[in-house]
């Protein structure tokens, strides 16, 4: 950037430069020159005034001296006085010259570099600065979408792993844009619109590529941020020219990531509802009807959040199909690992399954990350291929973050997190049907001290209450074992007590868990307020139900804590065998633990 900058310097000063020199020139060339009469000129002549004569046929020029006794520069228009040279001699003129005659066309051949230099320089700092550096300005409302050939780099669906639903319902998008005519002459209608909506990084975008890919046409690609400018009116038309774009290429698709931005529901703000966003909203809409089946153009939407899209974008005749892309199960995860690895020199002992079941809620693009970090690590350890133990690595860096070898302990500080990371594991060990543990360790990762891993045997789709009230018991067995082992607690645990009240809380208002406040489902509009839908709804309860609310929340967790420390009482010496054993080595997997416990009980 610093050398970019010298040289525009250097050429600004080399045009300045230039621009001097010119001006310079021409000053010299035109002095200053007195108009005088001829018979003036006659008249100082005579008088041994004039010192230097140039005569052109139509022009005498020279220099003649005042009264006193400057140069002055004059000029007259000369008239047919065949005797002029030797009155020249006769008053002994210092010098005296004839020029030979200057029509416009001389004068414009002599002045034509100076012209060709003017231009130049204005084309090069004026003209070239506008379409390069500011070329934005000349094409203000152009849609900054992307085009992208996919015949040169083509996505199908079989680079499209653990999402075989969504696949077969994009399967018919796919079978329009290759055969429309197989499903006109029946009379049907292809949707105009898709909209995919799922967790992050799920791999939505990806399966609007492979849509294109497999059907072989253009694809458009552009992000809903970039129709949203300050000025308004942008937006609308690069929503124009986007689908203008689209329409010369059909069959085609077009693809807008995050529609969220632009297709939050309309007059949501404080600020009023007339403003850029809902305009780009408008025209969005417009562009849906505007199109007919036969053009030959789909449009895929892809967002986080469908709950705050716009009604009128959702209904029948814009994004007729809803597809959902959701976080996959373990045989999807599998499937994507081995998408992702196909790249990657596995060792013999990677077993992919291993470590689809130990990844139960990662989505596509944490797979991803888990294969690409393992084999970052196997490289920085100089192997031939990744291990089963890269992965393993792998899998606790993308959750709980990299080891913070350079963070110590103290004695005293190590002694606590151990007992207080061996009250989660003997609390998730004694408790019937919690999810068995697969590792504890007293190492630092991210901002945890240590952490307690539990993966569970088979995916779950559906929680019971029993199964929240263990995981509340095995979140406060942390800190229950600081209050069993040294009457004292720490603030070690302010993690699990946020996610234990979370827990409760939601036990309480959304899944009508609690007998006290009944089958009621009391959400607070908390986590993310929607300006202009919950700013205004309150509630929805009296103060005598929070009250309640509140008091149930506080029992859950009080209760969970009892539960914790009476099971730690219970089986003091196997939690005491248990830190002993973490401390010392610091991280313990599934077959020690159940060795150590197995020694207590003897």
């Amino acid at each position: 950037m610093e050398t970019k900058n010298l040289k525009q310097a250097a050429m600004w000063g080399f045009g300045l430069l230039a621009m001097l020199i010119l001006f310079n020139s021409v000053k010299g060339t035109v002095p200053l020159e007195k108009e005088i009469p001829y018979s003036e000129f006659k008249q100082r002549l005579d008088q041994g005034a004039i010192t230097d004569v140039r005569v052109r046929p139509d022009l005498i020029q020279g220099e003649f001296r005042d009264d006193k006794g400057q140069a002055q520069s004059f000029r007259t228009l000369p008239l047919n006085d065949p005797n002029l040279v030797g009155e020249l001699e006769q008053h002994k003129v210092a010098s005296f010259q004839g020029e030979p005659d200057r029509s416009w066309m001389s004068g414009l051949l002599l002045n034509i570099g100076g012209i060709l230099l003017f231009f130049v320089l204005w084309w090069f700092f004026v003209i070239r600065q506008v379409q390069v550096g500011g070329k934005q300005a000349m094409s203000f409302g152009r849609s900054k979408a992307k085009m992208v050939d996919e015949k040169k780099k083509k996505t199908v669906f079989a680079d499209v792993a653990g999402c075989d639903e969504s696949k077969e319902e994009l399967s018919e998008v796919v079978e329009f844009l290759k055969h429309p005519e197989k499903f006109q002459k029946l009379g049907g209608k292809m949707p105009r619109g898709v909209l995919l909506f799922g967790p992050p990084g799920t791999g939505k975008t990806l399966l609007a590529r492979a849509v294109a890919g497999e059907a072989g046409v253009p694809f458009f690609s552009a992000s809903a941020s970039e129709f949203v400018e300050m000025f308004v009116g942008v937006g609308a038309s690069r929503v124009r020219d986007l689908f203008e774009q689209a329409k010369k290429a059909a069959p085609a698709v077009i693809f807008i990531d995050e529609l969220d931005a632009v297709g939050r529901h309309r007059f949501a703000g404080i600020g009023g509802g007339h403003d850029e966003r809902e305009q780009t909203l408008n025209q969005l809409l417009i562009e849906l009807d505007g199109f007919e089946q036969n053009q030959g153009i789909i449009l895929i939407a892809a967002t986080n959040r469908p709950d705050v899209i716009d009604p009128a974008l959702l209904r029948p005749g814009r994004f007729d199909r809803q597809i959902a892309v959701p976080i996959p199960d373990m045989k999807g995860r599998e499937a994507i690992l081995r998408v992702h690895s196909k790249t990657v020199k596995m060792a013999a002992d990677a077993d992919l399954a291993i470590v689809a079941r130990r990844t139960p809620g990662f989505a596509g693009a944490d797979l991803a990350n888990v294969i690409n970090e393992a084999a970052l690590m196997a490289a920085r350890k100089g192997k031939e291929g990744v291990e089963l133990t890269d992965l393993e690595e792998a899998i606790e860096r993308v959750m709980a973050g990299p080891q913070r070898r350079t963070s110590l302990m103290s004695e005293k500080e190590k002694k606590v997190v151990a007992y207080h990371e061996s009250g989660h594991t003997l609390v998730a060990k004694m408790l019937p049907g919690a999810d068995p543990v697969h590792k504890v360790s007293i190492v630092s990762r991210g901002h945890a001290l240590g952490y307690t891993l539990q993966l569970p045997l088979d995916d779950k789709y559906l929680t019971s209450r029993v199964d929240i009230l263990n995981r509340l018991a095995i979140l406060l067995g942390g800190r229950a074992a600081e209050e069993v082992t040294f009457d004292e607690i720490t603030t070690g645990a302010s993690d699990d007590l946020s996610k234990a009240t979370a827990y409760a809380t939601r036990m309480v208002t959304e899944f009508g868990m609690s007998d006290r406040v009944g089958p009621l489902s009391l959400k607070k509009p908390d986590q993310e307020i929607f300006l202009g839908r919950d700013l205004n709804h309150g509630t929805g309860y009296s103060e005598r139900t929070a009250q309640l609310i509140d008091e149930e929340v506080k029992r859950l967790v009080v209760d969970a804590q009892t539960k914790a420390r009476d099971i730690l009482s219970a089986n003091r010496k196997a939690l005491d065998e248990l830190a002993k054993s973490l401390f010392d080595r610091e991280v313990l997997n599934g077959e020690d633990i159940d060795a150590i416990l197995l020694a207590a009980r003897a």
